[in-house]
């Protein structure tokens, strides 16, 4: 790594999930091993297979002004309560909107409103429609919402890479700053998909979880149980900032941005390659980008989403990658899966384990499957040590898209 090469913090952090409408009490919830994940009580529940999710602990619709709320698609209401929780946290900064730049991501985009849009079309004409249809069914819809309400003017993107793409919102921030072309950058991932068309549609790709009389105990990663992952709402969003930029006003510091990796798998539209060499090669460019090795590495907040074939091929990759020693746990066992806005709330609890030296168990890993070397988190939470440390994320997409984020500790 060059040395006088711009290194990045995060002072800002944000998020409404599953198991909180905050960062705080989300949080809280991981460490006490809270699953937010329950039975869905809307009507059209018994018109699809899967009858569970991990539905927002909060509505977003009641935080927002309704005004406002009522011209944002549920992903977007998501994506501005986490925005303006980081944006606060990082202590607002006083930044030149020319050195300001947003990049939040999801991976389906408005689709609620996209066919409640036309339904109302088919049933009531085209006249019916709400003028903010196209705002609030667009994906870059929550990034330019948030530039919008930040006033951001260095670049407002959207990166599209299905489950990878609230990481590559980070990765591709991360970039934005050492780049020169932005001092702070606010990032991550949001999804609301939660409507019988995806549960449906994942049912019969037959990538969702059946086990409708255990919401709670249904996202079971590296369990030999396992039988899919389970859908989740949210957003997760971190605010970057160059170290000097931060240091100059005095900016609290919760870790380093510290490099990122990209690998395209090109083996198979949703399933992943079985040597996991995509993988390996997101994080081993991502441990490159940072300047560190695998012995560095102390904890790995692992992609691991409860399906069969993914989980324990990402943990193989990890132990060649990285080593067997980190830490690895995978928090989706309590969130759920949030698609795009995986890699959003998942960087925020890299974050917070490395800031608090604190590793949240997995949950509902009762029979650890065959093949895994990696030191699994489970039963109980367990301590980071103390030091110099980095810490991996990990997230991969339909598509074959991986990406590795590593964060150093502050």
């Amino acid at each position: 790594m060059s040395a006088n090469r711009v290194r990045v913090v995060v002072t800002g952090l944000g998020a409404t999930t599953p198991v909180g409408g905050d960062v705080t009490s989300t949080w809280a919830a991981l460490l006490a091993g809270q699953s937010g994940v329950k039975a869905i009580t809307e009507d059209w529940v018994d018109t699809v297979p899967v009858k569970f999710a991990g539905t927002a602990a909060v509505d977003p619709a009641e935080v927002l002004p309704r005004p406002e709320a009522r011209r944002l698609d549920r992903s977007e209401q998501l994506a501005m309560v986490a925005a303006r929780e980081a944006w606060q946290d990082a202590g607002a900064p006083d930044v030149a909107p020319e050195r300001l730049g947003v990049v939040v991501s999801s991976g389906i985009g408005g689709i609620n409103t996209t066919l409640a849009a036309y339904d109302t079309y088919k049933e009531r004409g085209w006249n019916r429609l709400s003028p903010f249809t196209v705002p609030m069914l667009m994906p870059n819809g929550p990034a330019a919402w948030i530039g919008l309400d930040l006033g951001a003017q260095a670049g407002v993107h959207a990166t599209v890479s299905a489950c990878a793409s609230g990481a590559e919102a980070v990765g591709y921030a991360l970039d934005m700053i050492r780049a020169g072309r932005a001092d702070v950058v606010v990032a991550g991932g949001t999804e609301a998909a939660i409507h019988p068309l995806n549960m449906a549609a994942f049912a019969a790709a037959r990538a969702m979880s059946t086990r409708n009389d255990d919401p709670a105990g249904a996202s079971r990663p590296w369990d030999r149980d396992r039988d899919g992952f389970v859908l989740g709402e949210g957003a997760g969003i971190i605010v970057l900032e160059s170290e000097e930029h931060a240091r100059a006003r005095g900016a609290r510091v919760y870790a380093y941005a510290s490099g990122v990796g990209f690998s395209a798998d090109s083996h198979h539209i949703t399933q992943p390659e079985p040597e996991g060499r995509g993988v390996i090669m997101a994080m081993t460019q991502a441990l490159t980008d940072a300047d560190v090795t695998g012995v560095d590495v102390k904890h790995v907040n692992a992609h691991a989403t409860s399906t069969p074939a993914g989980d324990v091929i990402e943990v193989q990759a990890v132990a060649k990658a990285i080593g067997t020693h980190p830490l690895v746990t995978s928090t989706k066992s309590m969130t759920g899966h949030l698609l795009g806005g995986a890699g959003g709330i998942e960087s925020i609890f890299t974050i917070k384990a490395l800031h608090e030296r604190l590793v949240p168990a997995t949950i509902n890993l009762d029979n650890p499957d065959e093949g895994i070397e990696v030191d699994l988190v489970f039963g109980e939470n367990r301590r980071l040590p103390g030091g110099d440390i980095a810490a991996v994320n990990n997230s991969f997409g339909f598509g074959g898209h991986n990406v590795a984020v590593v964060f150093k500790g502050a």
